[in-house]
C-alpha cells in the first residue's frame, strides 16, 4: 500500500533546497533592483565612453588606421556588455557594482552560489532587455515576477537576492501586565520567520508612525497572527503584539534551557555502569 504523499508548503519568501529544506528569504525589491541594474549600465556607458575618447585620439595620432576602428569598437563592446559582467559576477558570486549599492546578489533559485553558466546567460540576455530595449523589456518582466526577475533570471534559473537584512530587536520585552493571565493559558505557536521579522520592524518604528498608520499596520499584524495565537485578547492591537512576541520568546527560551539541562543529565550520566552490573 502505497503511503500518503508529504505536502511541503512553501511561501512565496522561502526557496526549496535540493534536501528539501525551505530557506527564508529576502529578494530584492523591483525599484531597488532598477537602480542596481541602471548604475552598472552606467558603468558600462562610462567604459565605452573612454574607449571612444582612447580610439579618437588613436585615429588622430595615425596610431591606428580608421579601418580598423569598427572592428575595435565590435571587440569592446562585447567585452564591456558581456565578458567584463560575466567575469565579475563570477569572480565575486553574484555581486556587482550597482548590487553592492543597493545590498543584493544573484543566486541560484535554490539559493546557491551563482556560476559561470548563469552569469554568462544573464549578460548575453542583458544585451536584449537592457540595451536594445533600453531596459523596458527588463522593467516590464520584473514587473510581472515575485522576485522582480528580469529575463534572464528567469533563462538562467537565478534571482536578485537581499544581503542587508534589517536587525530585530535587541531589547526582550516582558508580557504587558494586562496580558499576564491570559499568557499562563495561551497556546501561541513559532511565528513564520517573515511575519516575526514584520513584527520586530513595527516595534521600532511604531513610535515614529502616523498614529492612523501606527493602528492600521498593528491590526493587520494581529490579523495575521491569529492562525497561530489562541485565545487572542480582546485588547488594542499593540498590546496584543508585545504579549504575542513576549510569550512566544520565554517559551522559546524555556525550551532551549530545558534542553541544554537534559543534555548536561545525559552527559553526567553517560560514564554511569548499567544497573545489575557492578561498576570495575
Amino acid at each position: 500500500m502505497a503511503a500518503d504523499p508529504i505536502l511541503v508548503q512553501i511561501h512565496q519568501d522561502e526557496v526549496l533546497t535540493g534536501e528539501a529544506v525551505a530557506l527564508d528569504v529576502q529578494p530584492v525589491g523591483f525599484f531597488l533592483r532598477a537602480l542596481g541594474v541602471l548604475i552598472d549600465m552606467l558603468a558600462s556607458l562610462v567604459l565605452l565612453l573612454l574607449f571612444a575618447l582612447v580610439a579618437s585620439w588613436m585615429v588622430g595620432a595615425g596610431v591606428v588606421d580608421e579601418t580598423v576602428v569598427p572592428i575595435l569598437t565590435i571587440v569592446m563592446v562585447v567585452l564591456v556588455l558581456v565578458v567584463l559582467p560575466t567575469v565579475v559576477e563570477t569572480t565575486t558570486r553574484g555581486r556587482s557594482l550597482g548590487r553592492l549599492a543597493v545590498g543584493g546578489r544573484i543566486v541560484r533559485a535554490d539559493g546557491g552560489a551563482s556560476g559561470f553558466r548563469q552569469a554568462f546567460i544573464r549578460a548575453l540576455t542583458g544585451v536584449l532587455e537592457l540595451w536594445f530595449t533600453f531596459g523596458a523589456l527588463a522593467a516590464i518582466v520584473g514587473a510581472f515576477t515575485p522576485r522582480s526577475q528580469r529575463l534572464g533570471d528567469l533563462l538562467a534559473g537565478t534571482y536578485s537576492e537581499r544581503t542587508r537584512t534589517p536587525k530585530l530587536v535587541d531589547a526582550p520585552l516582558p508580557v504587558p501586565p494586562p496580558l499576564a493571565a491570559w499568557a499562563e493559558i495561551a497556546d501561541v505557536a513559532r511565528l513564520p520567520d517573515p511575519l516575526a521579522r514584520r513584527i520586530a520592524r513595527f516595534a521600532v518604528s511604531a513610535p515614529n508612525l502616523d498614529p492612523a498608520v501606527r493602528a492600521r499596520l498593528a491590526a493587520s499584524l494581529v490579523e495575521e497572527s491569529r492562525a497561530f495565537v489562541s485565545p487572542l485578547p480582546t485588547m488594542d492591537a499593540e498590546t496584543v503584539l508585545r504579549g504575542i512576541t513576549a510569550v512566544r520568546r520565554e517559551r522559546e527560551e524555556r525550551a532551549l534551557q530545558l534542553r541544554a539541562e537534559r543534555v548536561d543529565t545525559l552527559a553526567r550520566h553517560a560514564g554511569d555502569p548499567p544497573r545489575g552490573f557492578p561498576a570495575r
